[in-house]
């Protein structure tokens, strides 16, 4: 077994350990506090999932790094090298969680050499389990998946978001675009959570995703998905993609990609 095989199967039963809690918790009262403004929510479960599996990792593999969306929101520098790194979101779609929609998930991601090795997004109450490894294909619940192909744009079915930030700037720009894709594009779908949003590209389910101001955590893992599943991920004004740039567009096609990054309405968060 390679350290990379080693790796894939630890975290996979973490993952599957973690995705317990989250589908034992989603029904029941939860005491939520907020972090950047009142809608970015989080509860003790995504504090306990991500320990689980930074915990989980460390005891086996004590010089791994991670990225993880609780404890950089406590105030924990980010700091992103070329050690092994694992980028963490316990639960993606955290206001889903609250109000017990469903569509929410894990997402990790194991970089090496800041290059996506291992990506793996779980929905444990659909039990939607996405799974990827560098040059072998992407896979949900273990048969594989490809991307839709489309090129069209007029065709395409775009996955967008609002997004938890407030931000005068940043909303009038969601809504911008919300009202240029409206006449453009086959249908506007929203899940709640990134990473599955780009899962639907990644399964074919939809062509395009893309969104603003989400985080390194959210969308990792669901890069490597995507290209394994024969899709892109650029940045949304048609460069490459960069995981700390909180930008991203991924769709079936690079023609796709291309061709809405042409129309979009930019907006330039901070960096992570």
């Amino acid at each position: 077994m390679s350290s990379l095989d080693e790796y894939y199967m630890t975290v996979l039963r973490l993952v599957k350990e973690a995705g317990s809690i989250v589908r034992e918790k989603i029904n029941t009262p939860k005491d939520t506090m907020t972090k950047s403004c009142d809608v970015d929510l989080v509860t003790e479960w995504d504090q306990k999932v991500e320990k689980l599996l930074i915990e989980g990792i460390s005891s086996k593999f004590p010089d791994h790094k991670f990225i993880g969306e609780e404890g950089t929101s406590l105030g924990k520098t980010i700091e992103f090298t070329d050690a092994p790194t694992w980028i963490i979101d316990p639960i993606d779609g955290t206001m889903n969680f609250v109000h017990g929609l469903p569509h929410t998930c894990i997402s990790i991601a194991l970089l090496i050499n800041k290059t996506a090795e291992i990506g793996i997004v779980y929905n444990p109450i659909l039990e939607q389990l996405f799974t990827a490894r560098r040059g072998q294909g992407a896979f949900l619940n273990g048969a594989p998946i490809s991307v839709s192909e489309e090129k069209e744009l007029r065709k395409a079915l775009v996955m967008m978001e609002m997004g938890t930030s407030r931000d005068p700037e940043k909303v009038k720009i969601v809504l911008e675009n919300a009202n240029i894709l409206t006449a453009q594009v086959h249908g506007v779908r929203c899940l709640g959570s990134a990473a599955l949003n780009m899962c639907m590209v990644a399964l074919g389910g939809a062509d395009i995703s893309f969104e603003f101001g989400i985080h390194a955590w959210d969308i990792a893992a669901g890069d490597l998905i995507v290209r394994e599943a024969g899709g892109v991920c650029i940045d949304p004004a048609g460069g490459p993609f960069d995981v700390m740039s909180r930008r991203v567009l991924c769709a079936s096609t690079m023609e796709l990609a291309q061709e809405l990054a042409k129309l979009l309405v930019q907006y330039y968060p901070g960096r992570d």
